[in-house]
């Protein structure tokens, strides 16, 4: 009697593994996460806080994170080749970003590599449409989805908690750009 009812709870398992497979597997295979704002500044200014990675860390809302985080710069200051590494605690984890596009008051591509707490490589870009001493930012973040980040977005609202960090990453950005004093 025991025994068919441990085959029976296995059976209900294996069917229920089997299925949430299912639906994870047909789950989009490419992600894409946008915010956008726009800011009474000209897109130089703009410009200058998207391709230079140092001055990143004034606006970023992973930087606010982990105060302690190890931040190292390698190759030019700004533009294409500027590479940024970080480690820090479990909130921000480990990766780098790497400048691969840099059009000069029009965008900033990034190769963005997570290592931990996961193996992650997506594409970041910031996309620059000036009209008058007006830019509008739009901040993204695309790539292929894997099995387990469709399995978390069965769970989870990714583009909502990737997004509100965008809002507060382009909210501290306008700040900075149209000069007022950050609170």
């Amino acid at each position: 009697m025991i025994k068919k009812i441990l085959l029976g709870l296995l059976a209900v398992i294996v069917v229920a593994i089997a299925a949430l497979c299912i639906v994870v597997s047909m789950q989009p295979n490419d992600f894409r996460y946008s915010r956008s704002l726009t800011m009474n500044a000209p897109a130089s200014v703009v410009f200058e806080q998207v391709n230079n990675l140092k001055k990143s860390e004034n606006w970023s809302p992973w930087a606010k994170l982990d105060p302690n985080m190890k931040v190292t710069y390698e190759g030019p200051g700004a533009g294409a080749g500027a590479k940024y590494s970080w480690a820090g605690n479990e909130m921000v984890g480990e990766g780098r970003v790497t400048i691969v596009e840099s059009k000069p008051n029009e965008l900033v591509t990034t190769k963005l590599e997570f290592i931990k707490p996961f193996e992650a490589t997506n594409t970041a870009e910031y996309a620059l449409k000036s009209e008058g001493n007006q830019t509008t930012v739009t901040w993204s973040m695309y790539g292929k989805a894997n099995f387990v980040s469709k399995c978390m977005g069965l769970f989870m609202n990714c583009e909502k908690m990737i997004g509100d960090e965008f809002d507060k990453g382009l909210a501290a950005m306008k700040t900075i750009v149209e000069g007022k004093p950050q609170s």
